[in-house]
């Protein structure tokens, strides 16, 4: 497995609840990480020697702007390029906006900022309007994610039936629970790839606040606060594992049929098959299926 892109999501909490959030990010979230976990994450990435892009998301990373920024400081000074995921929820006034961007010119190549109905209600929300002029005064790159809602995709696949700027919603996390009632349905039996993630050789993968690697949202190939990275990729054979070794073979079907899982007749993508399927395998992969705040399970705070 040959890393380019890690991406660091610095914690579990946000501002926001959305309804398509892939990891349940919320108030009432837990797990953030601390410095010395970002120092250590960072560190084995540049070791790994083919990890060219770093990026800092959750949750909402500007809640622990310090760590954040001396995050990206530190990842700079390693050589990487740098980007940020953030709601915009700083993004009060332009004033505003540009003090709280005005230390990342020249750390960062990108900032992604989301709008959409599910973080603001519209779909170009004030506070976005706010951080595209501030970033456009202090130059930096900004782009803005947008996903659509589950009646603006068809029961065909949405590519290409979206207008450009916006992405579909993939019925994982907690979209999975709160969206997939609203999404056209489709037969268990046709999900037979996974058509979103490059489960043998993904080139990007996330890193959580407690150190699991996440080839996908939910599944972890190890902890890299226990074990080196390096090793992680290594022994990593997508085709023995047990979760992505089903999912190369037939997609989500084939996980189902391999553990003989419970299931329904029809689900709105394979996303909603597979979270449905993993669901069902979490108490027999435990120390892959996890952690818990990936599956929607809250405990409170940590920190």
């Amino acid at each position: 497995m040959r890393l380019s892109s890690l991406h660091l999501l610095l914690t579990y909490q946000c501002n926001l609840e959305c309804s398509h959030c892939f990891v349940w990010g919320s108030p009432w979230q837990s797990g953030t990480m601390t410095l010395q976990s970002v120092r250590h994450i960072l560190q084995q990435a540049k070791d790994l020697g083919t990890v060219e892009s770093i990026y800092f998301e959750g949750g909402e990373p500007f809640l622990y702007y310090v760590l954040m920024l001396k995050g990206v400081e530190l990842a700079a000074d390693m050589g990487f390029k740098v980007g940020i995921v953030s709601n915009a929820y700083w993004a009060t006034s332009i004033e505003d906006a540009v003090e709280w961007l005005r230390p990342f010119p020249g750390l960062i190549s990108d900032l992604s900022v989301s709008s959409d109905v599910y973080h603001w209600n519209e779909k170009l929300s004030q506070q976005v309007r706010n951080a595209q002029q501030a970033a456009q005064q202090l130059e930096i790159p900004l782009g803005v994610i947008s996903i659509a809602e589950p009646e603006a995709t068809s029961v065909e696949a949405a590519v290409g039936k979206l207008p450009p700027e916006e992405t579909g919603v993939m019925y994982r996390g907690r979209a999975a629970e709160a969206l997939a009632s609203r999404a056209p349905r489709r037969s268990w039996t046709q999900f037979t790839e996974c058509p979103y993630e490059d489960l043998r050789e993904p080139g990007r993968v996330h890193v959580d606040p407690f150190g699991n690697l996440h080839i996908c949202q939910g599944i972890s190939l190890g902890n890299m606060l226990q074990r080196p990275l390096r090793e992680i990729c290594q022994e990593y054979d997508p085709d023995s594992h047990p979760i992505t070794g089903p999912l190369l073979v037939g997609g989500p079907v084939e996980l189902v049929q391999r553990y003989d899982l419970p299931h329904e007749e029809a689900y709105a993508d394979a996303c909603h098959l597979c979270e449905h399927a993993r669901r069902a395998l979490r108490e027999q992969f435990p120390a892959i299926l996890m952690p818990d705040q990936m599956y929607g399970v809250v405990s409170g705070f940590d920190d």
